[in-house]
């Protein structure tokens, strides 16, 4: 109890926030592309390749904002390339997605050669006057970066846009069926690369808030697993957007308090800790799985399978 009451949970609360903003807005981009019919498992790769494109632009140019434009772009790029695969070639989806996720780790790595022990520019925090400084919110709600409340405001946005809208409305048409959808007269080739695109630039946005805001630096393999958190997170939520927040808060608690126990001394081995996050994805995931009808009763019906169109 000594060592835990060195922790301060204000901090710890801040943190997490901060921690689970690139999970979260790879994690919204992956529920679009899912609820459209498409699923991707290229979101690492997306996310590594946004992460050192944004970090060379910010770098080079000494904007952050222009480093995050950056990385939107890259991620879209590599989002693109699966598009064409799957969407105009008919490329099997989850061997697309895997081979995505190497070949953007690769060229990541590539890339980044030269950036390897250089700073980037400060990314700054969004600090409102005279909120800021109270007590427990500022801290909590009023200092964050500027992706922290990007992550929640594209939230919000596709929770409203898959309810309210009828593009949205469109979208999971084409996600439940694409063939239903396709007699109706809606594009769902079109529908799908958009919902893809959005998924490519969020995931790309999540990569450089880790090598320009968590960890200002960049390393290879910096992402270290957050693509496929951010794919579990996605049916941890069961394809609701408020629910992948709560949830990448959840994973992004479990990896600030892994690090605060390490800092306490818990006499606990420094490798059970790390990999506790990602244990907690993998028994998440077992959990759902185990009711498969309920599980499927959330998804997308089209989710993964290829779209013929007639004539």
């Amino acid at each position: 109890m000594t060592l835990l009451a060195g922790i301060d949970p204000v901090a710890v609360a801040a943190a997490l926030i901060v921690a689970a903003t690139p999970i979260l807005l790879a994690a919204i981009g992956e529920l679009v592309t899912e609820k459209a019919g498409v699923l991707n498992l290229g979101v690492e790769g997306m996310m590594i390749l946004g992460a050192v494109v944004g970090f060379a632009a910010a770098v080079a140019t000494g904007s952050v904002l222009l480093g995050l434009a950056a990385a939107a772009a890259a991620g879209a790029a590599l989002a693109g390339l699966f598009a064409v695969l799957v969407l105009g070639l008919l490329a099997n989806q989850v061997a697309t997605g895997l081979a995505l996720t190497l070949f953007g780790l690769g060229l990541s790595a590539l890339i980044g050669q030269g950036y390897i022990g250089v700073r980037p520019p400060p990314a700054g925090r969004l600090a409102v006057p005279g909120l800021s400084d109270l007590p427990v919110l500022g801290r909590l709600v009023f200092s964050h970066d500027v992706l922290v409340y990007t992550g929640v405001a594209l939230v919000a946005g596709v929770w409203a846009f898959l309810r309210f809208s009828r593009a949205g409305l469109i979208l999971r048409a084409v996600g439940e069926s694409h063939d239903a959808a396709h007699a109706l007269g809606f594009p769902v080739r079109r529908v799908r690369a958009l919902a893809i695109l959005f998924g490519g630039a969020c995931a790309g946005l999540g990569g450089a808030h880790l090598s320009l805001v968590r960890v200002p630096q960049w390393t290879e393999g910096m992402t270290a697993g957050a693509g496929w958190i951010a794919l579990a997170l996605v049916v941890f939520a069961s394809w609701r957007p408020w629910r992948v927040m709560l949830g990448a808060w959840l994973f992004g608690g479990i990896a600030v308090l892994q690090l605060n126990l390490q800092a306490a001394g818990v006499k606990i081995p420094v490798e059970y800790l790390a990999m506790s996050p990602y244990l907690v994805t993998i028994l998440v995931l077992v959990i759902i799985t185990a009711d498969r009808p309920r599980a499927a009763l959330h998804a997308p019906a089209a989710l993964g399978r290829p779209f013929h169109a007639a004539g």
